[in-house]
């Protein structure tokens, strides 16, 4: 035993779990049913105002370093498509109790080194102390907690009979968006897709017959327009530059009674469309904090379809109570989806305090299992 050990104070003492992307998946990080569940659960307390995140309203983001345009120093980055660094603290209550925070490196140049474009890290803290309980790679877990509000959306807002998705923009975040709409409706049948490069089209028909082979048809459209027509629910994740005229346009002609419509990243919607649907946000706070940082219309710098339902608020064009909660109507405090006609428009932004909810559950799957790396901090701390 060496003195290190042996005059260690367990009062002071402090360890945390290491966990690696392979431990992250043996803790159960791709269990898209649970995750669902697990956000399911999150957005509730998030609408009970159960939870903190950055800034002096608690509804912040986070906090993100800019780069200049040119070269101002050496060896300093300059600026380029999803250049930046980001940490995105949170806190969560309810069955959770604990803090944490996402460390967001990204940088689209990473593809020609063959890493993805954000490389993440995620932080653990107990809420009192501050002291870490883990520290985990945070891809998987952003990439399912992000593909699972789309699912949230779907349980209480999709037909219950639904059978057909269109897919518009095959990319990794439809991936987990379509892991979550089977996790609630199993009994879809047929998948379209519809996207911007043949080899992103065609990896995605491969990896979805390999993943769901109980899925009669996956196959190609044309457009847009053909992933929409007829479907129960479509996906939107087509990420565009800013301004309006700019996002992916849905015509109210394509949208059949019924649809259920969720966008993860650009949208604009007919005007016609837009008035004969309702519309619900994965939390409406945080659109309504994101445009306060932002020049009016909100939606012509960030076009996430929540951005627009803030801009239509604030001009009268559209009551505060049209606005919709999810996690309202999780807690039940507004009705979900009441006849088989209704249209929905769903908003996903994503928000810190989901990594915090599912990293929280694949940290607690971990200690159970004992999977990971203990690391001590300190025995005793030399500074106290």
């Amino acid at each position: 035993m060496t003195d290190s050990t042996r005059d260690a104070n367990p009062d002071t003492q402090i360890d945390f779990l290491y966990l690696s992307e392979p431990d992250m998946i043996r803790a159960g990080v791709t269990d898209m049913a649970a995750c669902v569940d697990t956000m399911t659960e999150m957005l509730g307390l998030f609408a009970a105002g159960d939870y903190r995140m950055a800034g002096t309203e608690n509804n912040s983001h986070g906090a993100q370093i800019y780069f200049p345009e040119t070269e101002e120093f050496p060896g300093m980055p300059v600026d380029g498509p999803d250049r930046r660094f980001m940490a995105m603290p949170a806190y969560l209550g309810g069955d959770y109790q604990v803090a944490g925070c996402k460390w967001y490196g990204s940088n689209v140049a990473n593809k020609e080194r063959g890493l993805p474009r954000s490389i993440l890290m995620f932080t653990l803290s107990d809420k009192d102390t501050g002291a870490p309980l883990a520290i985990m790679s945070a891809n998987l877990l952003s990439a399912y907690r992000t593909g699972a509000i789309p699912g949230v959306g779907a349980r209480y807002l999709a037909r219950e009979d639904a059978t057909t998705v269109g897919i518009v923009g095959p990319g990794p975040m439809n991936r987990t968006s379509l892991e979550s709409f089977m996790a609630v409706r199993p009994g879809i049948t047929t998948v379209k897709v519809s996207g911007r490069g043949q080899a992103g089209v065609d990896a995605f028909i491969a990896w979805a017959r390999e993943r769901f082979p109980q899925i009669t048809t996956i196959e190609q459209v044309a457009d847009m327009e053909a992933a929409v027509r007829e479907s129960d629910i479509v996906s939107i994740a087509v990420p565009s530059p800013s301004g309006s005229e700019h996002y992916p346009r849905v015509r109210d002609e394509w949208v059949k009674p019924g649809a259920f419509i969720c966008c993860s990243a650009h949208l604009a919607l007919d005007e016609s469309l837009t008035e004969r649907s309702r519309h619900v946000a994965d939390a409406r706070k945080i659109y309504q904090a994101w445009a306060e940082e932002l020049p009016a219309p909100a939606h012509e710098t960030v076009g996430i379809w929540g951005m627009h339902l803030v801009d239509r608020v604030r001009d009268g064009r559209m009551t505060p109570e049209q606005f919709e909660d999810i996690g309202e109507i999780i807690q039940g405090k507004t009705p979900g989806r009441t006849d088989d006609d209704e249209v929905f428009i769903y908003s996903v932004g994503g928000m810190p305090v989901e990594d915090v909810a599912w990293a929280t559950h694949v940290y607690r799957n971990a200690v159970r299992d004992g999977i990971g790396t203990k690391l001590n901090l300190w025995n005793t701390p030399t500074m106290a």
